[in-house]
């Protein structure tokens, strides 16, 4: 019986230690097969200044795809800009069609439970940006408003709780929103600060009207648990930080020198 017992018990041990073995074997580990196949497929915007869009010649540019140029520097390999929406741009790191997403994408618990997150590598908030000679001032101004704005986006729920009367209409990009609101079809838009003031400096009819209404901590995305790609893009990121190279990409698309410092480790 005793003999038994030991038998049974060894097999536990054992098993017990295998599990976590198991377990690390299924982890994701991107890195591997990035090196493999010769480059890395980073999921950003092209329709979204100065984060990610098309630039001279249709080619890809912005602060998103800067900070990515650096991490596939980083592990070696070149890197392929692949577009992506905020509706699609989670579906498609989960499914594998891309390695990392930089598309100026909120960090949020929600999220945080299908994808992982970088360090902070941006903090922004929300604004508005009405036709000159708008009525609207703020938030405070929006009953009864037309307000575009993207859907699926952290926008879109911190301006229905900031403007619970305003009549919210959903845009799959931030191009389709402000042609909506070129057009008359809506009284404002609503986005990241930093996004509507590229639009309102190339549109001097238009201006951002009211303070920020929310805070907008932007992470880049990898698939859940896939760490060692995580541990590159934070090292990339605080290492520019340290250079002092982050703050020149900065304000090359902000115009300014950076309001909140990235978080450094030891």
């Amino acid at each position: 019986m005793r003999k038994l017992l030991f038998v049974g018990l060894s097999s536990l041990i054992i098993a017990g230690v295998m599990a976590p073995a198991v377990t690390m074997a299924q982890s994701p580990n991107s890195v591997e097969e990035i090196k493999s196949r010769g480059k890395l497929l980073a999921g950003v915007k092209f329709d979204t200044p100065p984060f990610g869009f098309l630039g001279e010649g249709n080619k890809p540019t912005g602060f998103d795809l800067d900070l990515l140029t650096k991490v596939a520097e980083k592990i070696g390999v070149p890197v392929e800009f692949v577009s992506v929406t905020s509706p699609t741009r989670i579906p498609m790191l989960v499914s594998g069609n891309v390695d990392v997403v930089a598309a100026s994408m909120t960090h949020t618990i929600e999220r945080d439970r299908t994808i992982d997150f970088s360090i902070t590598y941006y903090t922004g908030g929300q604004a508005l940006i009405v036709k000159a000679g708008s009525d609207i001032t703020g938030v405070d101004s929006l009953a009864g408003k037309q307000v575009a704005v993207q859907q699926g986006t952290t926008l879109e729920k911190n301006i229905a709780a900031a403007a619970p009367e305003a009549k919210l209409v959903g845009f799959k990009d931030y191009n389709s929103a402000w042609l909506a609101l070129v057009q008359g079809r809506a009284d404002a838009l609503t986005g990241s600060l930093n996004i509507l003031q590229g639009f309102a400096k190339e549109n001097k009819d238009y201006q951002i009207v009211g303070d920020i209404f929310s805070s907008e901590p932007f992470g880049i995305g990898v698939r859940q648990g896939d760490s060692a790609l995580r541990d590159i893009i934070n090292e990339t990121l605080q290492d520019l930080w340290k250079s002092g190279e982050y703050q020149k990409l900065y304000a090359k698309w902000f115009g300014e020198e950076p309001r909140v410092p990235l978080e450094i480790w030891p």
